[in-house]
């Protein structure tokens, strides 16, 4: 079983995360992505910015095509972003935009230069970058920014403010594993980034004692004695030679890591580039979150006349944005008031209407002394109305018998007449009625309910005015053949089947002449 967490413990662990929690809050934090169409390479350059402003930035920001500014400057209140940096590219150039949350300024540089990290590791023959480096911020190195010059001092400051301040007294040197430089050109008016990988190494010692101070001890398999690799150095190549000097040599204030690096001895302090940089050029500086007075323009320059008609218009158009906001206040307020009086008046009108709809009147008090067998009151009229009016379909004769039935919207008031028709149209005078007794009785003939029943077989027999079903010809029959080749008849014109061998005698017999009679008489 493990051990238990004492008080202690918990309490130096709930501690010091409230410390990094504390920590945390009061550095710089930076958001660093792009807007519009990039491309790959400039895209990779955004990733490899991002890799320098480790820690505090967020390393797998996502960025959509429809997010806007407004949206990054939401989101950054919250998480405790104070940085913005972002890339964009046009047909001619790739621009870096450097902006402080949440009201400015904000700086426009020109990407004169870049290379990305992959090109600049690929160019040395041994690079020094692995994961632990990136756990610490990085240390900010900033030359020939104090020359005069307003652009100059707020370029300085700016740049001074995307990474945490350092305090010398209270520093741990192994917390300091990489190293920013930004070089400012006056000349050329261009401004260098680097980025350094830092390594410590103790000097003055002989080439042998170094490689016996490292992880990887020398090959001494030819070596009679340990003191020709300490004198002679032999199996050193001439690479590990030494090469530093008075202008990396320092004595070091602690223990630093790494074999050798003690605390007042001398070290000598390596720098191995480990990329991206950039070749930076300011365009200009404005005031405010991407909008607002220009306050440094390289390319343009304004006069003094013309910088305070610019601040007239700018004066003139807040007037007006404060006068459109004044308006609509007082518009809000009058709105609110008319609602505040429709209400009141609405209120009164059901508190008086409440009184008169609770009195009950007298035609709707039941009559204690009325007797059982009577039938009740009649329903009126407006009860049919009330039915209608809810269901949308008229009742049922039978629910309010009192009501009249109400005619639809689209039909007369007045009830229909009897159609007169034309006199030539009439019906016959001499024909009689349906239910006339004697309607049957025309020609003599007897109707069809008078017939009596047959039963049994004689429902097959010979009836009264026919034949029987298989009887041929006969008058009144009505299944009865017709005769052949009778011209002009819908019914009766086929022959009857008499079977096949009847059939072959016949077309072998008198197939030609009945051919002969059709052409003739066609």
């Amino acid at each position: 079983m493990g051990k238990t967490k004492t008080k202690n413990q918990k309490k130096g662990r709930e501690a010091a995360r409230r410390v990094a929690e504390e920590t945390f809050s009061t550095v710089p934090h930076t958001f660093v992505f792009q807007r519009g169409q990039i491309g790959r390479n400039v895209g990779q350059l955004v990733l490899d910015m991002r890799r320098v402003m480790e820690p505090f930035t967020a390393r797998s920001l996502k960025v959509r095509k429809k997010n806007v500014l407004k949206d990054f400057v939401a989101v950054a209140g919250p998480l405790g972003i104070t940085h913005f940096s972002i890339f964009t590219k046009t047909e001619n150039s790739i621009n870096m935009r450097l902006a402080r949350l949440p009201k400015g300024p904000t700086l426009y540089f020109h990407v004169a230069k870049y290379a990305l990290i992959k090109d600049v590791i690929s160019s040395l023959k041994r690079h020094r970058m692995h994961e632990q480096q990136f756990s610490h911020h990085p240390l900010l190195v900033l030359n020939n920014f104090g020359i005069e010059g307003m652009h100059i001092k707020l370029m300085a400051t700016m740049f001074q403010n995307m990474f945490p301040s350092i305090n010398v007294h209270k520093l741990n040197l192994n917390s300091i594993k990489r190293c920013v430089l930004l070089n400012y050109d006056p000349v050329s008016q261009e401004v260098e980034f680097r980025h350094y990988s830092l390594k410590v190494v103790p000097v003055g010692m002989s080439r042998g004692v170094k490689k016996l101070m490292q992880e990887k001890f020398p090959n001494m398999s030819k070596l009679e004695d340990i003191s020709e690799l300490l004198m002679k150095g032999v199996n050193l190549s001439e690479s590990e030679a030494e090469q530093d000097g008075d202008h990396n040599i320092t004595e070091l204030p602690q223990v630093y890591s790494g074999r050798g690096n003690m605390a007042s001895q001398q070290s000598a302090v390596r720098l191995t580039e480990i990329g991206p940089r950039m070749t930076l050029q300011l365009v200009k500086i404005v005031e405010g979150m991407g909008e607002g007075k220009v306050l440094y323009h390289s390319f343009v320059s304004k006069t003094e006349e013309e910088l305070q008609e610019i601040l007239k218009r700018k004066e003139a158009r807040l007037k007006e944005k404060e006068e459109r906001k004044r308006k609509q206040e007082q518009n809000i307020a009058l709105k609110k008031e008319k609602r505040d009086q429709n209400k009141k008046r609405s209120l009164e009108g059901i508190k008086r209407k409440r009184p008169q709809e609770g009195q009950v009147s007298d035609d709707e008090v039941e009559d204690p002394g009325i007797p059982e067998d009577q039938a009740p009151a009649e329903e009126s009229e407006d009860e049919a109305e009330y039915y209608r009016q809810a269901v949308g379909e008229e009742p049922d004769q039978d629910m309010f018998p009192s009501a009249k039935r109400k005619r639809g919207p689209g039909k007369s008031p007045i009830p229909f007449k009897k159609r007169k028709l034309s006199p030539g149209k009439g019906p016959p005078h001499n024909k009689k009625s349906f239910k006339s007794p004697d309607r049957g009785s025309k020609d003599g003939r007897k109707r069809f309910g008078d017939r009596k029943p047959l039963e049994g077989r004689n429902r097959f027999r010979k009836s009264d005015g026919g034949k029987k079903f298989g009887q041929k010809g006969g008058k009144g029959s009505r299944f009865a053949g017709q005769k052949k080749r009778d011209a002009g008849k819908k019914f009766g014109g086929q022959k009857s089947f008499k079977g096949r061998a009847v059939m072959k005698r016949q077309k072998g017999a008198g197939g030609k002449k009945d051919l002969k009679h059709k052409k003739e008489k066609n």
